[in-house]
C-alpha cells in the first residue's frame, strides 16, 4: 500500500514541481563536462579543443571540428547531440514554466520577504488571517504594531499582497514547528493563534512555548473544554470571542451606561483616549522601588493611574497612592494621546 501512494503522489504532483532553474543549470554544466572530458579521451583533444568542440557540438551551429573524428568519436558526438537535446529541452521548459507562471518574480520576492522577516524584532506574530486575524491585525496596524502573519489559504494570501499596508506574511502552515522559526519565533514579542480549530491553535501553543519560553502566547479558543487544555500547552491567554460576544451583549441590557462607557473609552480610533501598561522592569532605576505619590506620574503628564497588577497576578482597581511598583508587577494607566506621549518623554520608556 505504501508504494502505491507513493506511486500515486509521484503521478499527481504538479507540473512545477519537477521543473527546476537550479537543476537545469546542474544539467547543462554535466552535459559540457562530459562532453570535454569524452573528447579529451576518445580523441586525445587538448583543453581548449575539448571546450571548442563540446560548445559547437552543444550548440549545434554547425563548425567544422578540430580534427576528423574518429569512429568511436562519431558515436560518442552523436550521444552528446542525442543528450543536448534532452537537457535543451529540460532547460526550455524549466525557464518557460518560471517566467509564464511568475516562478522567477515569486521567488524574488518571496527572498526579499523571508530577508525582512529574519530582521525584525518585537514583532507579533498572527496565525490565521479570517474573520478574526483581521481584525486583530488591523488593531494592531492602528497600535503601529510590526506584524507578521502566517496563512495558509492562497485566497488570503493574495488578498496580503493586494493590501495597501505593508503587511509581512508567509503563506505556510503555522501548525509546523519550521514554520515558526522561519517567522523568526525567538524575536518576536508575541504570537497570536487565531485559528478557527482548537486542535490546530493547541499545536501552535506548544510548539511556540518550547521554542520561546518566554513570548507572551494569545490563543482563540471556541469550546470551553480547550480553554485549560490551551493553558496547560503554555498559553498566556486564552480568549473566546463568542462569550467575550455575549457578556458584552447581556451587560448592555443589564448596565447599560456602564458598558456604553466603557466602549466608548476604549475606541481608541474615534476617540483620543489610551490605555498604557508600565512594569516594574520597563520602569527606569531612578523610578523603582517608588509609591505613585512619589512618581508623581500624574502631575507630571496629566495621565491616570487606574489599576495595579500584583505578582500573583491579581489587579487593584484605584489604587492608593501609598501603592510601590515592585519587581513583577505594573501599573494601568488612561489618558489621551498627548498624555501617553509625555509619559513616554517623562520617564524615558517606549509604551
Amino acid at each position: 500500500m505504501m508504494g502505491k501512494r507513493s506511486i500515486l503522489d509521484l503521478v499527481n504532483r504538479p507540473t512545477g514541481s519537477y521543473l527546476s532553474i537550479r537543476l537545469a543549470m546542474v544539467f547543462m554544466t554535466t552535459s559540457i563536462l562530459l562532453g570535454v572530458l569524452g573528447f579529451m579521451y576518445f580523441e586525445g583533444y587538448s583543453v581548449t579543443d575539448a571546450i571548442y568542440m563540446t560548445v559547437i557540438t552543444i550548440s549545434t551551429v554547425g563548425f567544422q571540428e578540430v580534427a576528423p573524428l574518429s569512429e568511436t568519436g562519431r558515436i560518442f558526438t552523436s550521444i552528446l547531440i542525442l543528450i543536448n537535446i534532452i537537457v535543451l529541452s529540460y532547460i526550455l521548459s524549466a525557464f518557460t514554466y518560471y517566467v509564464v507562471e511568475g516562478q522567477i518574480f515569486k521567488q524574488l520576492y518571496d527572498r526579499t520577504m523571508n530577508k525582512k522577516i529574519q530582521s525584525l524584532k518585537d514583532h507579533v506574530i498572527v496565525c490565521g488571517y479570517g474573520k478574526y486575524g483581521k481584525e486583530i491585525v488591523s488593531h494592531l496596524h492602528k497600535h503601529n504594531c510590526e506584524v507578521l502573519i502566517i496563512e495558509r489559504d492562497e485566497s488570503r494570501i493574495k488578498e496580503l499582497q493586494e493590501d495597501s499596508r505593508t503587511l509581512f506574511h508567509i503563506h505556510d502552515d503555522a501548525t509546523h514547528d519550521e514554520i515558526l522559526e522561519v517567522a523568526n519565533l525567538k524575536n518576536a514579542k508575541a504570537i497570536i493563534a487565531a485559528l478557527p480549530d482548537d486542535t490546530d491553535n493547541l499545536f501552535i501553543v506548544l510548539s511556540a512555548r518550547q521554542l520561546n519560553p518566554d513570548i507572551t502566547i494569545i490563543s482563540r479558543a471556541k469550546e470551553h473544554r480547550s480553554e485549560s487544555k490551551l493553558q496547560l500547552a503554555g498559553a498566556t491567554h486564552v480568549i473566546m470571542p463568542e462569550q467575550i460576544g455575549s457578556f458584552y451583549m447581556a451587560t448592555l441590557v443589564s448596565k447599560p451606561s456602564a458598558t456604553e462607557f466603557f466602549a466608548f473609552i476604549s475606541d481608541e480610533v474615534d476617540h483620543d483616549i489610551g490605555f498604557a501598561e508600565i512594569s516594574y522592569e520597563n520602569m527606569p532605576a531612578k523610578c523603582q522601588e517608588k509609591s505613585i505619590a512619589e512618581l508623581g506620574i500624574r502631575k507630571a503628564t496629566g495621565t491616570n493611574i487606574i489599576g495595579y497588577k500584583t505578582d500573583t497576578g491579581k489587579y487593584i482597581v484605584n489604587p492608593k497612592p501609598d501603592t510601590i511598583l515592585k519587581p513583577n508587577t505594573s501599573f494601568i494607566l488612561v489618558g489621551n494621546t498627548e498624555q501617553i506621549n509625555a509619559l513616554q518623554e517623562f520617564l524615558d520608556v517606549k509604551l
